[in-house]
């Protein structure tokens, strides 16, 4: 699907027409980007039916280039567009905290026009002399610069897996075993490239049909037994063939991680066996490889669930038979974060409310942005109590799902909560979460965090660590003196499943259910396409060794509402 590259051209040309200073335009053109990456279907597929302006936010004009930029691969307006602003705007706003405004000071005082261009000005000292910038600001982009180019080989897991499992979709009618591996199947947050492994009686077949899908952009190699290609989105996809006989040792050999493989063939080797790809041996004689399972088994331990083959502990907690029960995809029943268009979501409550009965949730929490946050339709304490009024009409028209009402309040510097305790207190859940001055020291970001910890009505944190993957760091807190306030105080820390957060990550997420502090699962949602995330937010717990007890989005919703006090 061409869906993520279209949004990325409409992306840029709103950058580029706010440059130009031009009113309007640039909010529509977000608009349709936004719920163009939203989209279930393939926009190709809508262009051929004529359907672009069915989807929100698309009218004639940009329906016309989506159209022209699918049809020939190029768009005049954006052409038009960089010539007259030369620069590489989607580089130079990869870095935290430029946007287009601030990059047109930069292009119309410094000349600068690429991410290299932008590095050397802020080396040189140059950005600092700027009014309004500062010494503070120029380090701040040298920082935030590392960020940017250290992400450029990674991918974020919430936007690959989907392909990889488009790919192995096509693939499997074809062949008797099919899985994915390597770090994609760990679930780490970012994955390099995607591994895919097979077993085939006509692996011929199986490589022709791989390397000329719809989306491969190069073929980079084509063997019966290995090939791997390049897709339009940038990823690389290796898919291996290997015998059904060696499947399962294969499987937990690429399947990694390397230090996780690394001890378990020094284990294999104490006790007189050898581990690799193609089985585990004792002698020449194969005694395992069929099925992981069985490999861990004759190695005399559990077998370990792939998110948790770090080698950080997995390995002995399955010889002694001492593995967690980790909480399962299934056994999570709602979503305790999402946004509407009371704020800055593109779907109403009922259409959110729709699609998450659509994925057999049984409770959702509305959590609109509220108080002074600079985000557009933030709710005030009268829309806020406007909005319940809503929600009890949806309550009633629903019966089978249940609709917590909540909103996502902002930590000030101080640790104050910008809303007052009498409205808040009228609500089903209160989320709190800073979305401003990041670069507090760490001493001072605790203390505002415990506070607002500390606050009665806070029932959640949000996105504790505030850190956006590959482009924002997270902030300096002293996570054990965060989360024994949230242990003492009764609060929940939230796994934010949106995935460029991620937030709390495993780390954080192990460390939280080894002191005993409760985790929620909000998606962040500010689309119905967006609450499909879930999932993210599950591995990540998965990954910290969380159990089904540890993270409340398992709980009937009677004893949710027990937990916030309602």
């Amino acid at each position: 699907m061409k869906n993520k590259e279209v949004a990325s051209v409409l992306y840029e040309i709103a950058d580029l027409l706010e440059i130009q200073g031009v009113e309007f335009k640039p909010r529509a053109y977000r608009k349709a980007a936004q719920n163009i990456e939203g989209l279930g279907t393939d926009i190709e597929e809508l262009a051929s039916q004529n359907k672009l302006e069915q989807i929100p936010g698309v009218g004639k004009a940009i329906a016309g280039k989506i159209k022209e930029y699918l049809e020939s691969g190029r768009l005049r307006k954006l052409e038009e567009l960089r010539e007259q602003i030369p620069v590489d705007i989607r580089a130079l706003t990869s870095v935290e905290g430029i946007g287009p405004k601030m990059v047109k000071t930069l292009y119309e005082t410094l000349g600068i026009k690429t991410l290299d261009d932008l590095e050397r000005a802020a080396r040189e000292g140059r950005i600092r002399q700027l009014k309004g910038f500062g010494e503070k600001v120029e380090q701040n982009i040298l920082e935030n610069i590392a960020v940017a180019r250290g992400r450029q080989h990674r991918f974020l897991l919430g936007y690959i897996l989907p392909e990889a499992r488009r790919v192995l979709e096509i693939l499997k009618p074809h062949v008797e075993k099919i899985e994915l591996a390597g770090s994609i199947r760990r679930r780490k947050e970012t994955i390099g490239d995607i591994d895919i492994l097979a077993v085939s009686s006509h692996p011929e077949k199986v490589m022709d049909i791989f390397t000329n899908m719809k989306n491969v952009e190069k073929v980079l190699a084509k063997g019966i037994t290995k090939s791997s290609v390049r897709l339009d989105s940038g990823i690389q996809i290796d898919v291996r063939i290997v015998e059904e006989k060696s499947f399962g040792s294969a499987l937990q050999y690429f399947t990694g991680s390397k230090e996780h493989n690394v001890a378990m063939r020094k284990i294999a080797i104490k006790q007189g066996y050898k581990l690799n790809e193609y089985g585990l041996f004792r002698g020449d004689a194969a005694v395992a490889g069929v099925h992981e399972e069985e490999i861990y088994r004759t190695l005399g331990m559990q077998w370990i669930p792939p998110e948790l083959r770090e080698n950080r502990g997995e390995i002995e907690a399955a010889m002694a038979g001492n593995l967690p029960h980790l909480v399962a995809y299934e056994e999570v029943k709602g979503d305790l974060q999402m946004h509407t268009q009371w704020s800055d979501g593109a779907h109403t409550i009922e259409e959110m409310v729709e699609a998450a009965r659509h994925l057999g949730h049984r409770f959702i929490a509305i959590t609109d942005h509220s108080g002074n946050l600079p985000v557009a339709g933030a709710l005030d304490e009268k829309r806020l109590l406007e909005q319940a009024k809503e929600i009890n009409s949806l309550r009633e028209k629903y019966d089978d799902i249940h609709i917590f009402h909540g909103t996502e309040v902002n930590i000030l510097k101080d640790g104050s909560i910008d809303m007052s305790t009498k409205v808040l207190e009228e609500l089903d859940v209160v989320l709190a979460s800073i979305h401003s001055a990041f670069r507090m020291d760490e001493k001072s970001m605790t203390s505002r965090l415990i506070r607002a910890i500390e606050n009665e009505v806070v029932d959640i944190i949000a996105h504790p660590t505030c850190r956006i993957i590959q482009k924002r760091e997270p902030i300096k807190v002293d996570m054990t003196k965060v989360l024994e306030a949230a242990r003492d105080n009764g609060v929940v820390l939230e796994i934010n499943a949106y995935p460029e957060r991620l937030d709390l990550n495993d780390v954080h997420v192990r460390m939280a259910v080894e002191m005993g502090v409760k985790l929620s699962i909000g998606t962040d949602a500010h689309q119905r396409k967006h609450l499909q995330f879930y999932e993210y937010g599950v591995a990540v717990a998965r990954r910290g060794w969380a159990e089904k007890n540890d993270v409340i989005n398992t709980y009937p919703v009677e004893k949710l509402e027990r937990l916030f006090g309602k």
